[in-house]
């Protein structure tokens, strides 16, 4: 075992000098004035890979230097392993129950703060707008909160507009008849108490700190308080977390929906109760309401997993084994299929038929999953394409899978923690055996969503977010890895190690929460406002516009898009056609006769998305 953990500290560490030694040369060469070199080399940071190359110079002596016995037993070493014992428990003792709660709780309020700190985050220097009171960016979160607010009616669709639906083509939502979101259930279904309590974003708050919480309790259910605490916090404090609790995107419910299944499922495996069946079927059922890809794709490996396990059990267990897996977690996944056929038939008139897919199909074909997605899209396209969003496509190669597949990778390593401790924590974990096999699953879950989403030409916003939901996984897999070191340097005396690993940790943090002039001007937390705060300050600029210019109302507003800015789109509506201010999609052959007939109380103004310019049309 020894041999094997010091073979796996020396692949990591030729991986991580061949990621830091290319990426600080080219930063050494690109320094323009070879005069102040030196001085620029060392205040400009690499944010991945500057903090790595300098704890990198102190790793021979934290190596080689031993700590003798007498320190070995010093009081501050008896302190901390009293201190562990107490409330992080080892494997010859159980952990105190009272301390779960009490590292829960500190993971779960870690996790509420950030979140919150984020949303109440100034957007720009000297500014007072935060970004939480600003509209969303994304035109998945409009259709989300289209969703919610037509279930809040009671309803699961609306009917299209009778004289000219078109005029009301909304991003992503379906508008052939029934006036729809194209997305299942079951983020509406979350967003939807909240936006009726004042405020959507609590439960994408909740939803993150029950995530974290979560991670804690699958780490200590596969090794113990000490990983679950460390995973559970490292997601606590993610940025990646902490940024999309404050996207009403579908991520946070599903993300929570699925480390319940996890944990769940990993309980069953040890204990065989129904009631961990029940629980794990009902975390993929609603993570499946959510995002179904991403449920299949980590639910993939556990199902393979419990069928194995099915196939090999002794007769005189499988029998019950069978019942309780199978009923467990097959019902609520029967009781989630069927739903999802309930809001299939409502909405296209048939029940294995999704909304996405019809979406997809009438309005941005060339978006379709697969290779040749461009060629594929254009032979079925028809004349309710929106051909400026649907040409941002590219057509989907092996070579941009490839590249699509790098660059998720890395975002999901650089937004979780850092690119350096994750790429180590997984040599570590992938040349390491674990006393519980069940760690392998979460590996598993990892490569599973990352090939589901191969087919796919995008690789996500910020490169990642279609694989969002392995964050946590990683963080358990890192979190798993620092463990084994730390094992394996308290038996091999080399205390040194573990401040050094202590150190790249902060250093992540450091790079994450804090900005540090002139060392790096912008935080990872920053960097990631900032590419939220600017759509969002573009909507409420929009919205100011409205509020000042659009003074006799009822209204209507036709808008005429900037064809230069593809993910920015104002045509915006309640579900129900009837807010005080209505906006209509511009198009060539655009009657404002008909709009004055089918309005005739309403005022007509046209909106210029080009111009930023809005004018009542005479």
């Amino acid at each position: 075992m020894q041999r094997r953990i010091l073979l796996a500290q020396l692949v990591a560490l030729l991986v991580v000098l061949a990621i830091v030694v290319p990426a600080e040369w080219s930063r050494w060469q690109s320094t323009a004035d070879a005069q102040n070199r030196v001085f620029a080399f060392a205040t400009d940071f690499n944010a991945d890979t500057t903090w790595p190359l300098i704890l990198l110079l102190a790793l021979p002596f934290c190596w080689l230097r031993r700590a003798p016995a007498r320190k070995r037993q010093s009081f501050t070493h008896r302190l901390l392993t009293s201190l562990q014992l107490t409330f992080v428990g080892s494997s010859e003792t159980a952990p105190n129950r009272k301390s779960q709660w009490i590292l829960g709780s500190i993971v779960f309020c870690t996790s509420l703060a950030t979140s919150i700190g984020i949303a109440n985050q100034s957007v720009a220097e000297n500014s007072d707008q935060l970004l939480g009171d600003l509209p969303p960016a994304y035109h998945d979160e409009y259709s989300y909160l289209f969703q919610a607010k037509t279930l809040l009616a009671g309803r699961l669709s609306y009917p299209s507009h009778p004289d000219e639906p078109r005029w009301f083509d909304q991003m992503h939502v379906l508008n052939e008849g029934q006036f729809a979101s194209r997305y299942p259930l079951g983020t509406g279904l979350w967003i939807a108490g909240f936006l009726k309590a004042g405020n959507p974003y609590l439960g994408h708050w909740l939803a993150g700190a029950l995530t974290a919480t979560f991670v804690f309790c699958i780490g200590r259910e596969l090794s113990g308080n000490a990983a679950g605490f460390l995973a559970g916090m490292l997601t606590a404090l993610s940025p990646a977390m902490g940024l999309f609790s404050n996207l009403l995107l579908a991520h946070q419910p599903t993300v929570v929906s699925l480390m319940i299944f996890v944990w769940m499922f990993l309980s069953f495996l040890r204990t065989q109760q129904l009631r961990h069946a029940i629980l794990a079927g009902c975390g993929l059922s609603f993570a499946m309401l959510c995002r179904p890809m991403t449920a299949a794709g980590i639910g993939l490996p556990f199902g393979i997993w419990i069928a194995w396990l099915l196939f090999r059990l002794p007769t005189e267990y499988a029998k019950t084994y069978r019942i309780r897996a199978l009923v467990g977690l097959g019902l609520p996944l029967i009781i989630g299929w069927t739903t999802m056929g309930i809001q299939n038939h409502a909405v296209t008139g048939n029940a294995f038929q999704l909304p996405y897919q019809l979406y997809t199909d009438i309005y941005t074909p060339r978006h379709m999953y697969g290779f040749d997605n461009v060629p594929r899209g254009e032979a079925i396209a028809g004349d309710r394409v929106l051909e400026n969003y649907d040409r941002w496509a590219k057509n989907l190669t092996p070579s941009l899978a490839a590249h699509n597949v790098r660059n998720r990778l890395i975002a999901s390593s650089q937004w979780s923690l850092g690119l350096v401790p994750l790429v180590i924590g997984a040599m570590i974990f992938v040349f390491t055996r674990h006393d519980s096999s069940r760690w392998w699953l979460i590996m598993a879950a990892i490569v599973s969503l990352h090939v589901a989403h191969v087919p796919y030409w995008y690789d996500g916003i910020m490169n990642f977010h279609y694989v969002f939901e392995s964050v946590p996984l990683l963080l358990l897999l890192f979190a798993r890895a620092t463990e084994v070191l730390f094992q394996n340097w308290s038996s091999d005396d080399r205390p040194r190690m573990r401040g050094l690993w202590m150190a790249l940790v902060a250093s992540s943090l450091l790079i994450t929460f804090v900005t540090v002039e002139p060392f790096w001007s912008s935080s990872r937390l920053d960097a990631g406002v900032s590419q939220l705060a600017f759509p969002r300050l573009k909507y409420q600029r929009f919205h100011d516009l409205i509020e000042r210019k659009v003074t006799e109302r009822p209204a209507i507003v036709v808008i005429k898009p900037d064809r230069a800015d593809r993910h920015i789109d104002f045509v915006v509506n309640d579900p129900s056609l009837d807010a005080e201010v209505l906006y209509v999609r511009y198009f060539e052959e655009f009657d404002v006769k008909q709009l004055r007939q089918s309005f005739p109380t309403r005022t007509c103004y046209e909106f210029s998305a080009y111009e930023f310019k809005i004018r009542p049309i005479p």
